[in-house]
């Protein structure tokens, strides 16, 4: 069975920290689009040059970079029996791409794993963090930016989506992802 995974959930839901315990467990790599643009800008690549430009002049990475990134990692052979995206795709028009560079290779995704946490569980974690830039106004506006995006997301996803409740300890949490995912094969 092949296990071709998007995780996504607010920030402060535990993506992060589930999707490298589920990669562990699942013997499947954990793709983070954070990662990927750190990896290309470290090597010096032209994509790596591009993200650098639009990151340190503030903007958002256009989809176009960010699909690229993500074609050239989904063809590597340590993918082929499946992966773990983590931060992509964040709009449907990525998700639509995905679709597409799966269908080129004659895959398609296993499942959508939705964690989902109470809003105000995600402002505790979020403050308990004690960054600077995690200011309650501000982790609200991040967590409504992120149900604005997403919720297209969701629904454009509604036939592989699996919802599991992210509250908790790590490991039940954990638990509960790969409980669902068995539940679907």
């Amino acid at each position: 069975m092949t296990n071709r995974l998007v995780l996504v959930g607010p920030p402060g839901a535990g993506k992060g920290t589930q999707a490298a315990r589920l990669s562990e467990e699942l013997g499947i790599p954990h793709i983070s689009t954070g990662d990927l643009f750190r990896a290309h800008i470290a090597q010096e690549t032209e994509l790596g040059r591009q993200v650098k430009e639009y990151l340190d002049s503030g903007q958002l990475v256009p989809d176009e970079v960010t699909n690229a990134m993500v074609r050239e990692r989904l063809a590597s052979p340590e993918t082929a029996e499946g992966f773990l995206l983590d931060g992509f795709p964040r709009n449907v028009g990525q998700a639509e791409e995905l679709a597409k560079m799966l269908s080129e290779a004659d895959q398609e995704l296993d499942a959508v794993v939705e964690l989902k946490v109470d809003e105000e569980e995600l402002v505790q974690r979020l403050l308990a963090r004690g960054r600077n830039d995690d200011t309650e106004d501000v982790i609200r506006r991040r967590q409504q930016v992120y149900r604005d995006e997403t919720a297209p997301l969701l629904e454009y996803y509604a036939d592989r989506l699996v919802t599991i409740d992210g509250q908790g300890d790590i490991a039940e949490v954990t638990a509960r992802v790969l409980d669902a995912l068995k539940q679907r094969s």
